[in-house]
């Protein structure tokens, strides 16, 4: 998983490298059309480790650094650009992406490969050491609910709530 999202970055890179050269002026639209979908390309099942987490958040401010016309040597927050640009932080982005695949997947039939695999408990020995965050359990904390027979309408009133705080956060 790390291999992807150190691609993702990659080629998150290379587009603002091209868009620096690029005569388009309008450079938010460059990030919600352009650099947006590139870095976050199948972040859906992606686990959010601390690790990942910080890579894509310096990303994302370096990106948006570029677009106000700073460097790190202004030393100017990250909460400053991002006010003056009027944008949501990209992690919230993700994470509103990931719980919204989670009702998807609960909605599903059986006999659906994807919900298949996600209600899937599989058998065998794992390997030695702690044992690797699972999607299923980085989901679970990063709802903070218990799975369930109302699940459907916990995910579905989360992701509603969730909207409504990104709403909150664009008017500001």
């Amino acid at each position: 998983m790390d291999h992807e999202i150190d691609r993702r970055i990659g080629a998150s890179a290379e587009v603002m490298q091209s868009m620096y050269w690029s005569v388009v002026v309008k450079k938010e639209l460059n990030r919600k059309s352009i650099y947006v979908p590139t870095l976050t390309y199948g972040h859906e099942l992606w686990v959010m480790t601390e690790r990942v987490r910080s890579r894509i958040q310096v990303a994302e401010m370096s990106f948006l650094r570029r677009v106000a016309g700073r460097s790190l040597r202004d030393r100017v927050r990250s909460s400053v650009t991002r006010e003056e640009l009027r944008v949501e932080p990209l992690l919230l982005h993700i994470e509103r992406g990931q719980l919204r695949w989670l009702g998807h997947l609960f909605r599903m039939p059986p006999g659906c490969l994807p919900g298949e695999v996600f209600r899937a408990c599989p058998t065998g020995k794992r390997p030695r050491g702690r044992p690797r965050t699972r999607w299923r359990d980085y989901v679970s904390r990063l709802n903070g609910s218990v799975w369930g027979e109302g699940a459907t309408q916990l995910f579905d009133e989360r992701i509603i709530a969730i909207g409504m705080h990104f709403d909150k956060i664009s008017s500001i």
